[in-house]
Formats: structure tokens, sequence, C-alpha cells
């Protein structure tokens, strides 16, 4: 029997307990299974997971995966609250129980199963998402051309976790995954748990030769281009892009000699901006040769004047965009994977990397990639409706986060919900979406 909690209302007393029946927090749970069962995300996952157990098992790989993700999905990112949301009768449905079978797994099972995994199989498991970003992209047909945005990203960690270590510029003790986005739909393509101290640039070319060749296999007509930040403007990136005939745009690193290229350009804003009093915006190229460089390559400039004075900006490109276009074609990683990255981070809880062991880590950055996939889903869904862009937070509350009563009435099961949601048009709009069965 729950204790009741009393409240003082303006107009009444109210005593309120947790013992209602069978409901559920997370109404929209539905969704997510939907996406998952047209992704077949989790049972892909699943296959690659060693199986630890000996004996009679009572929860499959599959469930405890499907569980795991469901509920990071909801807004559940710690292991801990396993405990008694297995006892949550839609999650129990959406994980292939019914309400009044045996709970889902307990925060020690969902524990090992994440300590379960080595190498080869997050090997695999990152593989498998790979597979699953070729599905989803040629849906609309085969792409002819495909953007891969690199990005480092700072996971800040506690502890003494195996490869966790303090970052100077970043300020903290932390993990520096690895991420790749697609630069033009925002998918999530890979995600690659690195040490803490390593260089930005560590394992980009590794990952990028191995995808390469997982994409071309594929797709064997598409055209690719790599875009990032200066932390991976390193030679031995160029020389292997040039060589595989991948187009690339890379920023750079201020420095005495590229200033002195944009000399000229940077006093014509400086003059336009005192001429003026407006913001002042430039582009220019030029050919440049780093000591490092085996030959020059061609690097586009940009110089702006605002308030706070001179700004220049570098990349370097082998593409044959005028410079200003160019630049801003650069600057739209901004508009996209930036964003997806706050999504990964901070609504799909990608920092929470608190395993000892490197690889559990490892594996439960994949798993929270994966809740990214079934949400970004659910979006993509919602666009093609012309429902404006959601930040996943923003739709996790509008679409997921809905109390709800599971009714179970012999063989039929109904699900009850909030009278008075916001969210309730964007479930008509998904329920009557084209091509949905």
């Amino acid at each position: 029997m729950s204790q009741s909690i009393d409240f003082r209302l303006p107009t009444s007393h109210l005593a309120a307990s947790f013992e209602g029946p069978q409901l559920t927090s997370d109404g929209g749970l539905c969704w997510l299974a939907e996406a998952d069962t047209a992704l077949g995300l989790c049972a892909r996952l699943a296959q690659h997971i060693p199986e630890w157990r000996r004996g009679s098992v009572r929860h499959s790989l599959e469930t405890l995966v499907r569980q795991r993700i469901f509920q990071v999905a909801c807004g559940y990112e710690d292991q801990n609250d396993a405990a008694t949301l297995r006892s949550d009768p839609l999650l129990k449905l959406v994980c292939g129980r019914l309400p009044d079978d045996a709970d889902l797994a307990s925060q020690p099972t969902l524990s090992r199963l994440e300590n379960a995994v080595d190498f080869k199989a997050c090997y695999r498991l990152a593989r498998a998402l790979v597979q699953l970003y070729r599905q989803e992209r040629e849906r609309d047909g085969i792409p002819s051309r495909i953007v891969l945005d690199l990005d480092g990203t700072d996971d800040p960690a506690h502890g003494k976790q195996e490869g966790v270590a303090y970052h100077g510029f970043y300020g903290q003790y932390m993990y520096h995954p690895l991420l790749i986005f697609d630069g033009d739909t925002g998918q999530l393509i890979t995600a690659i748990l690195r040490p803490g101290t390593c260089h930005a640039s560590r394992g980009a070319l590794a990952l990028l030769k191995r995808l390469v060749r997982l994409l071309r296999a594929h797709w064997p007509h598409v055209s690719i281009e790599v875009r990032g930040d200066s932390g991976f403007a390193v030679p031995a990136l160029y020389e292997d892009l040039d060589q595989q005939g991948i187009a690339y745009t890379i920023a750079l690193g201020r420095n005495p000699r590229l200033e002195a290229m944009a000399q000229d350009l940077a006093e014509q804003a400086t003059r336009e901006r005192a001429e003026t009093g407006e913001k002042v915006r430039l582009f220019d190229e030029g050919q440049y040769q780093a000591e490092t460089w085996e030959r020059e390559r061609r690097v586009v400039y940009k110089a702006e004047v605002l308030d706070k004075g001179l700004n220049l900006r570098f990349v370097v490109t082998s593409r044959e965009d005028a410079p200003e276009a160019l630049y801003t074609w650069y600057t739209r990683r901004g508009d996209r994977p930036e964003l997806c990255i706050k999504d990964l981070k901070d609504d799909c809880f990608a920092d929470r990397l608190s395993c000892h062991r490197f690889w559990a880590n490892q594996f439960r950055l994949l798993l929270h990639a994966a809740a990214y996939w079934l949400l970004d889903t659910i979006r993509r869904w919602l666009a093609d409706l012309h429902v404006p862009h959601l930040q996943l937070g923003t739709l996790r509350l509008r679409l997921i986060k809905i109390g709800g009563w599971v009714r179970q009435r012999m063989e039929t099961i109904s699900l009850h919900l909030a009278s008075s949601h916001p969210g309730e048009p964007l479930w008509h709009l998904l329920a009557a979406r084209p091509g949905r069965s």
C-alpha cells in the first residue's frame, strides 16, 4: 500500500499515491516500438552481443537491448531506473510481454549486459549502425552524393574509468568521442569512443577508410565529401582523401602565413566597416602549402569585421565553388551536425558513460546512438507531414511523455491516454501518415 501525499489546493484537499492500476508515464512508447519495427534496430543490434549467461534465460538479448534503448529514449538515462520501470505495463508490452507477465530485467542484469561486450562486439555493433544508415539513406532512392561531417566532442566523466583523462583544452576529465553524421540528412552514421587526451583527429583516417569501403561497396557510384573543423586538419587525412578522389572542406587554424595571405582582404574589410558602420564579410582564396604538406592546396578565407573587431577564418578545400559559396556551404555544418550532437548528448544522454570498463562505455555510447535513431526516425515522419523541426527533447515531451492507463480485457488491450495532453494532434498526424500499415 503506497503512502499518500497530501496537498492543499485552492479549492480542495488532494491525496496522491503511487498505486494507480496499470498506469504508464510514457504512452508514446507505442511510437518508439513502431520506429523500432520499421528500422529493425533492436533485433539487428542484439545479433552482435555475446551471450554470457548459462542455463535457463529469463530475458532474451533482444528484449534486454530493447528495454535499455527504450528507457533511454523515454528520458531515463540512469540504469537504476529499471528497478521500477521494469514493471511499467506499456514498457512490458513493447518489449513483448503482457502487463500481468513477469517483470522485465533488473538493473544488475542490464549492467551485466553492458559488461558482456568486448572490442569485437563493439566493432560489429558499430558496423550494424552503418548498415542501418545505408538502409535508411536509400529509402527515397540511392543517393548520388553523401557529405560526411566529422566531429569530436567532449564527454565529461568522473572517477577512474578506463580511458578517462584530463583534457587541458576542455578543462575537465573526459572521453573524446568521434562522431560522423550525414551532413545533408542529420542521420547518425557512427559514434566511436576515444580516450580523453587524444587528438581530435585520432582514428579519423582509419575510420574513414573503413566507412568509405562500406559505402562504396553498397553504392559504387556515390560521390563522397568530407567536412570537418580544424581538429581534422592533418596532412595524412588530406593526402588519403586526394588519393581516393574524395572532396573535402576542413577548417584551418590561424598562423602568421595565413594571416599574411589574408592581409589585403582584412584591411579592405576594416575600411568598409569604418565607412559604413555595418557588419562586413568579405571572401577570397589563395594557394597555401604548410611545411608538412607535399603540395599546395586551395585555401578559402573570410574577413569579417564586427563590433568585437576583425575575425579571420580559413578552410582548406578541394572543391571548386566560388569563395563565398564555398564558405557558406562549410558553415552549414553548424546548422545540422552541431545541432545533432546537441540532440545526442543532451536529449539522448550520450555523455552518461559511467561504467568502469572502456568497452562497456563504448557499448553504452552505441545504445544511446540507437535511442537517437528511434527518436530521429519519428522526427522524420513528422517532418514528412510538414511539422516544423523539433529538438529531440521537445519531441519526447510532446509525444512520448503522456500518461496512460493500460487496460486488458480478455484478449483485448487498450491504452487510455490523458485527454488534456497537448500532443494529441501529433498522434493523429502520425497515425494517418501515408504508407503506415
